[in-house]
């Protein structure tokens, strides 16, 4: 007992430090950018006054971090007063700082895009599954022949066209030409179809891979001779002995894969116009040089691609008890 409390004491500590050096890794990258947020976001015809006051207002007066460094005067040490320990001090109360663009809270903002993510990203992920599970069985089943072929050749295709190559292709086909779809917009329940599709698209090629290999390292196991020896249909030896025992691997790289959607998510909502944490981090932070918008997207794509990775060890133990972490 004393043992699996240390070990889980360790990897919440691991966790907490990577959430930490994300978030303080774009916070220098940030703070390397040209330019300021006040020009960006009052525009170029803002007096001095002006900009005085809403650095003062964001606190953008202080030193970003705990020391600055000038040619001329070397490093000044500024100590705890600086906007690096403001952030953390209202992060850890749960405050996540207020946008500077809208002066709205950053937490509230997140919220109100968020699940719209959430839905593009399991929906892709669900398509992914949908299209890589059957196609990597019978590729697996049928090493070899034209069907292993055609599911090499779907899953080399996948991996090989980018989201905003395969994204305009599909709006072209059916949305413009069918007319099947809207070409953007996230309003009505359909309009998920196309971007999930592009944002699963290279998801699905890796699965399809991933499901063949299991199935072919499967059928050669002492079990499966012995389930078949049993008189138990080819289908059933597959589908309820095989491709269970083949999921694991799949798992990992779908736990893994959660946190690459999300940020994949991002070009994928420009495209589509969809109203999600993508767009907004990309639009109204990034191309405002809302800082604190920014850290707060960055901060909660993080906490959710960690998340998924301890989802991904539960669902391990569930596909294979023998399966313990150590």
């Amino acid at each position: 007992m004393k043992y699996k409390l240390l070990n889980y004491a360790r990897q919440i500590g691991l966790l907490l430090l990577v959430v930490w050096t994300v978030v303080s890794l774009v916070t220098l990258l940030i703070e390397l950018v040209p330019g300021d947020p006040a020009t960006a976001i009052l525009g170029d015809q803002a007096s001095s006054e002006q900009i005085a006051n809403f650095n003062q207002k964001h606190g953008l007066d202080k030193p970003a971090f705990f020391f600055s460094y000038k040619a001329e005067t070397g490093f000044d040490w500024h100590g705890a007063n600086n906007r690096y320990v403001d952030y953390w001090t209202g992060l850890a109360s749960g405050d996540l700082g207020t946008s500077f663009r809208t002066e709205r809270p950053v937490l509230d903002m997140i919220l109100e895009r968020y699940p719209s993510t959430i839905k593009l990203a399991l929906a892709s992920m669900l398509i992914a599954i949908g299209i890589a599970v059957p196609l990597g069985v019978l590729a697996g089943t049928n090493k070899g022949t034209i069907i292993d072929n055609f599911s090499s050749f779907i899953a080399l295709l996948g991996i090989s066209l980018p989201t905003f190559v395969i994204g305009p292709f599909l709006v072209y086909i059916f949305a413009v030409k069918l007319g099947w779809f809207s070409p953007t917009g996230s309003a009505n329940p359909e309009d998920i179809i196309l971007p999930a599709v592009t944002l699963g698209a290279a998801l699905s090629a890796i699965l399809t891979r991933m499901v063949r290999s299991s199935v072919i390292e499967e059928l050669g196991e002492d079990y499966v001779r012995t389930a078949r020896a049993k008189g138990l249909s080819e289908r059933k030896v597959v589908y309820k002995h095989v491709l269970k025992n083949g999921l694991i691997p799949v798992v990992t790289i779908l736990g893994l894969q959660l946190g690459v959607l999300l940020a994949g998510a991002i070009i994928t909502e420009k495209i589509f116009n969809w109203q999600g944490l993508g767009l907004l981090l990309l639009d109204d932070g990034i191309g405002k040089r809302d800082y604190r918008l920014v850290q707060g997207c960055v901060l909660v794509i993080s906490v959710t691609y960690i998340l998924a990775n301890s989802l991904t060890d539960l669902v391990y133990r569930w596909l294979d008890p023998r399966i313990r972490l150590s």
